[in-house]
């Protein structure tokens, strides 16, 4: 396809190919440095802890919308199964299959490729059948571990949720940090909260993926700036949808993940977190987030956890 102009700009402008080396399949992860952990670890006073993944049921989050990105299927293998003889220890087993992309998690830099690219320049086709994503996998993202920081953009804008219709902008971001009196650094992990994800843990399942609010192709070019390290936030598709520019599917996911070799992570319960950030008057912890280690994956559920 023909890609607009004002897309080619920003991926210019973004662009970080090379600047770790041309062997590099980290991307911003790079910026999560010692020192960035040590002061990311010093923002923990009270030990308080906040998960923010969705729980992984059958009937989940997914509708179908994304073909094969299946809800798990959890099937029970064994049932106090006595291995070594009668009245020993028994055990039980179970089995999952289901999309690693499923619930919440992580986008590894395999998961989008335009012009026949990936992050770094690698060709597209280095993902295969057999092996998977062989460069740019989530397996490369062995420990992610820094300060998050909650930019709550629906609360800023003083209400539960944003419109459906509501592409959230570089000013956006700006007037969350300003909410939260936060400054956003080099290595941080940016959650961008909009609300959307309460439509699902309210029972409203089908309405939850679209149409939905979600981050506008200008913010790229903000986090770029600002040398985040990741990004993650509360709804199914993580940048708005149906997009701003007609036709333009999936626009900021190319411009992170291609681009900027920047991960992003969608279906992340921020709710808990949100009224945890106004409780404790701060909207900065520290972050755990490792994705499970799937070799050769173009994503993989995470459970993160906020530390206060």
């Amino acid at each position: 396809m023909q890609f607009p102009q004002e897309f080619l700009d920003i991926a210019r402008r973004v662009n970080n190919w090379g600047r770790w080396g041309s062997a590099d399949e980290l991307g911003t992860l790079n910026l999560v440095t010692d020192e960035v952990v040590r002061a990311a670890a010093a923002t923990v006073r009270t030990g308080h802890r906040v998960a923010l993944a969705v729980p992984l049921r059958q009937h989940g989050i997914q509708t179908g919308l994304a073909p094969g990105r299946t809800d798990p299927l959890h099937t029970m293998v064994a049932l106090n199964r006595e291995m070594f003889g009668p009245n020993g220890v028994a055990t039980s087993d179970d089995t999952v299959t289901m999309g690693l992309q499923a619930g919440t998690h992580w986008d590894a830099l395999a998961h989008v490729s335009y012009n026949g690219r990936l992050y770094n320049g690698r060709p597209a086709d280095s993902i295969t059948a057999h092996r998977g994503a062989t460069v740019g996998g989530i397996d490369k993202a062995p420990h992610i571990v820094s300060r998050g920081v909650l930019l709550d953009v629906a609360a800023a804008h003083g209400v539960d949720r944003l419109p459906a219709d509501h592409a959230v902008t570089p000013e956006d971001l700006d007037a969350a940090a300003l909410f939260g009196e936060v400054r956003v650094r080099a290595g941080d992990i940016v959650l961008v909260r909009t609300g959307q994800l309460g439509l699902y843990l309210n029972g409203q399942r089908d309405r939850y993926a679209t149409p939905s609010p979600g981050l506008s192709i200008r913010c790229p070019q903000w986090f770029h700036a600002h040398d985040v390290a990741a990004v993650a936030n509360d709804t199914f598709t993580f940048e708005i949808i149906p997009p701003e520019i007609e036709n333009l599917w999936l626009a900021v996911h190319a411009l992170h993940l291609v681009d900027m070799g920047m991960l992003q992570g969608q279906n992340w319960n921020l709710e808990e977190l949100s009224a945890a950030c106004a409780r404790e008057r701060r909207y900065e912890f520290l972050l755990s987030a490792t994705p499970e280690p799937f070799v050769g994956a173009t994503g993989a559920p995470v459970a993160p956890v906020a530390i206060f």
